[in-house]
């Protein structure tokens, strides 16, 4: 059950780096979700998933009884989702700031209009465009 699931990982990290060096940050930030859910199925493939039961400790034992389910990496999973999710919304809007003050999400056209900007016409202090 590994080895397909670790195919999956490595197609879909493969498609997330292919967005992640497209000039549009649009597609970046595409590719940072679809790489924080290759590496939540590279964890949970990492905890060898088992049909066991659940990873419960009946009352009075030490440890579980049987072949059971690691839990450690379905808590890193949840973990990782919470922060992925907090990580998302604020690329989403920080995406949206930077679309609505520049006008565009191309990597070319904002690193030209930060790094080069047009002096305002008429001005004659050297004041520059937004």
């Amino acid at each position: 059950m590994e080895v397909p699931l670790a195919l999956v990982v490595g197609a879909i990290i493969a498609g997330a780096l292919y967005l992640l060096l497209q000039r549009n940050l649009l597609r970046f930030v595409f590719g940072l979700i679809l790489l924080s859910g290759g590496v939540n199925l590279l964890l949970f493939t990492a905890g060898r998933p088992t049909r066991g039961a659940p990873p419960l400790v009946p009352e009075g034992a030490y440890a579980p009884v049987g072949a059971v389910a690691n839990g450690l990496p379905q808590a890193l999973i949840l973990t990782a989702i919470v922060i992925g999710f907090g990580l998302t919304s604020f690329a989403l809007v920080l995406l949206l700031r930077a679309y609505e003050r520049l006008g565009t999400l191309s990597t070319d056209e904002l690193s030209a209009r930060v790094a080069d900007p047009r002096p305002v016409a008429g001005s004659d202090d050297g004041e520059v465009a937004p």
